[in-house]
């Protein structure tokens, strides 16, 4: 609408001022070629060819002498106007013969030109005649122009209406998913071709996208530990399903604050110390154990965008490391209580305290004492071996019948002095493994046995074999042993009578070689006990003949 209405201002204009050159050119050559009759009039008749001029024939005629005096004037009084020489034609008529001048007036919107020429006498006769102005000619035309404006404002509206629906029709019709250019203008198959690359592009980025978030997921749900990721307003992004059985938290939805997962006061002020920008740790007691949380954050340039939480389960690592500073406090007990006394006795012998008939029992309360002490650091070292799986793997098929026996013999003093009797039966049974070990398994619960078994009770030892599987009954008529106490039997130095313990030689370490014995030929070890009743050890091991 602008560019229509413009050009045809600017053509209008164009043709106007055209029309008005023509029309000024015609208008001066018309006066110039009266002004050069006049004067050859007036050269032949004089002032009285002017008297037959009658007034408003449309040019004015003044005459003025050589000094520049009017001396005629066709429409005012000669005597009123003022001198003329300085006239732009006056002055140059009179030197050349000849001069032509035009004056624009504003107030009555017309051009004068004028030409003069000089008579013989010097005189001069000037002609001026008046045209309409480019104004004028323009302010002729307005009202068709601005008809023919209108007109076309109105068509080229209509048009650019039409036009601009003809081209944003099948712009509004793409089908963005599945742009075809055969169903537009060629203009648009550009702009269809790049739109479908795009979606190629697009749809592949979003199927490499949906394949890593199904990875990142795969790999979090098959953590045994939980993950945590939130953002700076710690509402959680992603949270496998570890995270919410470590925190024992319920029902939960991604977009919720990861406080819905845990409210305590070691919790927040965890997350919060992640948020200061520095790696922050926890433990957290839960009713399932205890947890460490630790809450690292996700720093961007200068700023943090988030926060990573990884959840473990530490309760048996506590329970271990409980154990460890249990089984230190007790090493050092135990080795303290048998040196102390050889320390003792053995100060009474240097001073002479003792007398001469009683040092033969010192002695063997030393040697008493020694041999204990040597007992607990065999047992420690046995025991250490097994725990770090550096015991000696000298293999062997072991027949455990033939070792039960041994071992019942080797304990056979024992038991008589205890009263108990003694029996093995069962089948004949190997298995590979190292025969020192299980040696020493069946040495301790054979000895326990007896140790903790009642004046005139029975120790009865049996070997079996099941369809791959060896298994050992060791069962005594002693005292037994609490339910509440079963599940920590195998601690080491742990005691379930610590003033009955004490009364009986050992090193409170015999069921935990049992145990670490058992799991080193990847067997298991069960109890069965009752009250006053007895106890029955059953061990069984994976039978597995191997030629040395």
């Amino acid at each position: 609408m602008t560019i229509c209405a413009v050009s045809v201002i600017a053509a209008i204009m164009l043709v106007t001022a055209v029309l008005y050159s023509r029309s000024a050119d015609k208008a001066a050559a018309e006066v110039r070629t009266e002004a050069r009759l006049i004067a050859a009039a007036v050269e032949r008749n004089g002032e009285s060819y002017l008297s037959d001029i009658k007034p408003g024939s449309g040019i004015r005629i003044t005459w003025i002498d050589a000094r520049g005096t009017v001396i005629y004037d066709s429409e005012s009084d000669p005597e009123q106007l003022e001198n003329h020489s300085d006239r732009e034609e006056i002055s140059e008529a009179m030197e050349k013969g000849e001069g032509s001048s035009s004056r624009y007036s504003r107030t009555i919107m017309k051009k004068t030109v004028n030409h003069a020429v000089r008579l013989s006498d010097g005189s001069v006769i000037r002609v001026s005649g008046a045209f309409s102005s480019m104004p004028a000619h323009l302010l002729k035309v307005i009202n068709p122009m601005l008809l023919i404006l209108a007109a076309v404002v109105l068509f080229s509206a209509l048009s650019a209406t039409g036009v601009s629906r003809s081209i944003v029709r099948p712009i509004n019709n793409i089908d963005l998913d599945h742009p075809v250019s055969r169903r537009s203008y060629k203009e648009l198959a550009p702009l269809l071709e790049k739109l479908r690359s795009q979606n190629i592009k697009v749809s592949r980025q979003m199927d490499e996208l949906q394949s890593s978030r199904e990875q990142f997921s795969l790999m979090t749900e098959s953590m045994t530990e939980g993950l945590i990721i939130a953002d700076p307003k710690l509402i959680v992004l992603a949270c496998n399903s570890s995270a919410l059985k470590l925190l024992g938290a319920g029902s939960f939805t991604k977009g919720q604050s990861i406080y819905a997962l845990n409210n305590s006061d070691v919790f927040r002020r965890c997350l919060l110390d992640a948020l200061g920008g520095r790696r922050s740790e926890c433990i957290l007691r839960t009713g399932e154990g205890q947890r460490e949380v630790i809450a690292s954050p996700a720093n961007s340039t200068d700023m943090i965008c988030g926060l990573v939480v990884f959840i473990m389960d530490v309760t048996e690592k506590q329970e271990l490391e409980t154990m460890r500073r249990e089984f230190t406090s007790n090493v050092s007990h135990e080795l303290k209580t048998p040196l102390t006394t050889i320390y003792g006795i053995a100060d009474m012998l240097a001073n002479g305290m003792v007398k001469q008939e009683d040092v033969p029992q010192f002695g063997d309360n030393i040697r008493s004492e020694a041999e204990r002490l040597i007992n607990l650091i065999g047992d420690i070292v046995s025991l250490s071996k097994l725990d770090e799986d550096s015991a000696p793997r000298d293999n062997e098929n072991v027949e455990l019948y033939g070792l039960a026996a041994e071992v019942l013999e080797r304990l056979k003093l024992s038991a008589e002095e205890k009263g108990v009797a003694t029996e093995l039966s069962g089948e004949k049974v190997s298995v590979y493994g190292s025969r020192t070990i299980l040696g020493e398994v069946l040495y301790n619960l054979c000895d326990n046995a007896i140790k903790y078994n009642v004046s005139g009770g029975r120790l009865d030892v049996k070997t079996a074999h099941v369809p791959r599987r060896a298994i050992i009954t060791v069962s005594d008529t002693g005292m037994g042993i609490p339910q509440e106490h079963i599940g920590r039997i195998f601690e080491r130095f742990y005691r379930v009578d610590k003033s009955r313990s004490r009364r009986i030689k050992g090193t409170g370490l015999g069921l935990s070689i049992v145990k670490h014995g058992v799991m080193y030929h990847n067997g298991t070890v069960r109890v069965d006990s009752e009250p006053g009743k007895g106890t029955v050890f059953t061990v069984e091991l994976p039978v597995e003949k191997r030629q040395k």
